[in-house]
C-alpha cells in the first residue's frame, strides 16, 4: 500500500473504491463529509495517470457527489489537488457550504465560505466518527 492510502485510513476510512481509485475520509474534515480521492497505484503525477485511471475518475465523483448530499447537502464540491505533502496522486474533496452543517450533535462550520477553504480549520473525528461518518456516506 502506497503512504497517501496509509495516512489517511485506507480500509476502515474507504467509503468508495474501484480498481484505481479510494475515496476515504479525511480526519481533518474542514467541511462536513470532507473526503481524500487517493490513486491507488504509486504514482506521483498527474500526467502519469493511465487512460484507465483518468476514464474512472467521472464515477468515483458521481459516487461522490450523491454521498454527500445525504450527509452534508453540499452547495458545491471542491476537489483540491494539493500534493505538497503526501506526494501520491489525490484530491481533497471539500464539499462547500454557507454557514454550519450539524452531524450527530456536532457543528461542521465552512470557515472559507464564499471563498478559498479553509483547510486549518477542521473537526478532528475519532476512528468511531470515521466508521460512522463512513456508514451514514454510504447510506447504512
Amino acid at each position: 500500500m502506497q503512504a497517501t492510502l496509509a495516512k489517511f485510513g485506507y480500509g476502515p476510512g474507504t467509503v468508495f473504491e474501484d480498481a484505481h481509485w479510494a475515496a476515504v475520509v479525511r480526519p481533518a474534515q474542514a467541511t462536513l463529509g470532507s473526503l481524500v480521492l487517493i490513486a491507488k497505484r504509486d504514482v506521483q503525477a498527474f500526467g502519469d495517470l493511465t487512460t484507465d485511471e483518468g476514464a474512472a475518475l467521472p464515477g468515483m465523483a458521481h459516487l461522490i457527489a450523491a454521498a454527500l448530499a445525504r450527509v452534508s447537502q453540499p452547495v458545491r464540491t471542491n476537489y483540491l489537488m494539493l500534493m505538497m505533502v503526501d506526494r501520491h496522486v489525490h484530491f481533497h474533496v471539500i464539499p462547500r457550504y454557507e454557514g454550519t452543517r450539524d452531524w450527530r450533535g456536532q457543528a461542521f462550520p465552512d470557515a472559507g465560505w464564499p471563498g478559498v477553504p479553509d483547510l486549518g480549520t477542521a473537526v478532528t473525528l475519532d476512528g468511531g466518527q470515521v466508521a460512522q461518518l463512513v456508514a451514514d456516506l454510504r447510506g447504512g
